[in-house]
């Protein structure tokens, strides 16, 4: 049973902006805090940006001011808004819940090059 398809990635030049999106079935969304994760090659996956239930937002450092998640409740969807992208910010990109993450979708690709 697939709960969670993430897209929206693709290749985009330094400086550029994507939009991803991931829609979760509502088991998976109603009533919990979603995030949006990030994994790049050699690298462990990381949080990049987290929604709570009642509705704040955090960010990782790396992507504070640049980066904008929010979720369409309705929809059971999470979006996370990237701009100003740089090279480092290159790798699959999943999202999931913030606590008791279920299976891994496939995640969508995201490279910033030039």
């Amino acid at each position: 049973q697939v709960q969670l398809v993430e897209s929206g990635g693709g290749l985009v030049q330094p400086g550029g902006s994507l939009r991803l999106s991931c829609a979760a079935s509502a088991r998976v969304f109603s009533f919990n805090a979603m995030a949006w994760y990030r994994q790049a090659p050699g690298k462990q996956r990381e949080v990049v940006a987290t929604f709570s239930r009642g509705g704040s937002t955090n960010y990782a450092d790396s992507v504070k001011g640049r980066f904008t998640i929010s979720r369409d409740n309705a929809k059971n969807t999470v979006y996370l808004q990237m701009n100003s992208l740089n090279p480092e910010d290159s790798a699959v990109y999943y999202c999931n819940r913030l606590m008791s993450p279920v299976s891994w979708g496939q995640g969508t690709q995201v490279t910033v090059s030039s």
